[in-house]
């Protein structure tokens, strides 16, 4: 009964249209009311202690790094960059959007900011060369989504912080799903274009290529920097993220001086923003995580589950399947706030390796990020290229069930994922 409490009032609230973080501590009131432990205090301390961690601090210097790079020139180099490589294969601008969305990936972790940053710069350019803006629009939403796989991911921290489970192997294990993710776009791209009619950009020279790869060379550094600095533990992933916030902002005043002292106030401020959102989720999700562990809700789940517990890649495919329902309906922050604590404790008792399971389970949000009716990729791009949602949901169609097949083929092939990461972190 205790989970169609929280089940029920959970989504009660948010029918009612209340935001999300104020629906987590409404349903954490009710659960308290309801198990006969009504306290206020008891929501105040458990919402600072959701908070109050030192990995968190990653966030906002994550997000900082995103920005500076945006306004430091760093995205547009790396476009600029893939272009040239690829631009003259006939469909280009498409392997262009890949490429260079699994770049930025490595530099800032938020699909949305690099969904933005890509679809300002290339969808104007698909349109004048003839490519269908739908299917340009679905191909770099989920592009987009391959952000909170590859590190550094706030995705996967958050999962890391909520679950208790190491965030440098959840970031080396990340590597090869994210690109397995846009290899699998790519393909898809390619099969849905073969018959369009579209303009080819001119061949570059090999001297012009290597002239815009040396421009982009500090932010190609970058990724090698952080994922370098982890696996030899020069750094943690906080320490990690504060060296690419530096890092950026020197490039951008510096190195590409595009950033000017009179934009750091505005730049700090966005970033400040977008990581008062995500704490505030985060300390919300702490009240209905605490009351999750008191009920007793992972026990409960676990019999429902009970029959599949000797099968771990069935009960993986169960519970991804259980994952993208949600998905559909809740962004991924809340999704991972929610869901972390209730299976956790499931995929301990079924011998199930977390991080292995959080980097599926990350991938599946991302995922969600691009479907209806939430979609908050989808809504960006739509909004950039001035396109109907309905529009964008039927160009995104095919790359989403390529990326869907990449996810459960890696339930199937765990190993995929978990000799990398025993390879990198020997």
């Amino acid at each position: 009964m205790t989970v169609f409490v929280f089940v029920g009032s959970l989504l009660a609230l948010m029918a009612l249209g209340m935001p999300v973080a104020f629906a987590l501590i409404g349903c954490g009131i009710t659960m308290m009311y309801y198990m006969g432990m009504t306290d206020p205090q008891i929501v105040i301390q458990n919402m600072w202690d959701g908070a109050n961690s030192f990995p968190l601090l990653a966030v906002p210097f994550f997000m900082l790094a995103g920005e500076f790079m945006n306004a430091g020139g760093m995205t547009r180099r790396i476009i600029t960059m893939a272009m040239a490589w690829v631009g003259h294969i006939r469909g280009g601008l498409g392997y262009v959007a890949v490429m260079a969305a699994i770049v930025m990936a490595s530099l800032s972790g938020s699909a949305v900011a690099d969904t933005a940053a890509l679809a300002s710069v290339l969808i104007p350019m698909m349109r004048k060369a003839g490519y269908n803006v739908n299917r340009s629009c679905g191909l770099i939403a989920c592009g987009g989504i391959i952000a909170p796989v590859i590190p550094p991911s706030i995705g996967l921290i958050l999962f890391g912080v909520t679950g208790g489970v190491s965030i440098t192997k959840l970031f080396i294990a990340g590597i090869v799903p994210g690109i397995m993710m846009g290899l699998s776009i790519m393909i898809a791209w390619r099969w849905c274009t073969q018959h369009d009619e579209m303009t080819v950009e001119p061949k570059l020279t090999m001297k012009a290529r290597w002239k815009e790869t040396r421009d982009a060379a500090w932010a190609l550094v970058l990724p090698v920097v952080i994922v370098g600095g982890l696996k030899i533990g020069m750094f943690t992933p906080t320490e990690a993220a504060v060296v690419a916030a530096a890092y950026s902002l020197f490039a951008g005043l510096v190195i590409y001086r595009e950033i000017k002292l009179k934009d750091l106030f505005h730049l700090f401020l966005r970033a400040a923003e977008t990581t008062g959102v995500i704490m505030f989720l985060v300390s919300a999700a702490g009240v209905s995580a605490w009351l999750i562990t008191a009920a007793d809700i992972p026990a409960q789940l676990a019999e429902m589950v009970a029959p599949f517990m000797g099968n771990k890649m069935l009960l993986t495919f169960i519970l991804m399947m259980l994952v993208l329902v949600v998905g559909t309906a809740l962004d991924m922050t809340p999704t991972i706030l929610i869901m972390t604590p209730v299976l956790m404790p499931v995929l301990k008792q079924a011998g199930i390796d977390p991080v292995y399971f959080g980097v599926l389970f990350i991938m599946n949000n991302a995922i969600g990020l691009v479907t209806p009716p939430v979609g908050t990729v989808l809504n960006v791009v739509c909004g950039v290229a001035r396109i109907p949602m309905s529009g964008a949901i039927k160009g995104v169609i095919p790359f989403m069930i390529a990326q869907a097949i990449v996810m459960f083929l890696l339930v199937i092939f765990p190993e995929i994922v978990m000799l990398p990461l025993k390879w990198m972190t020997r």
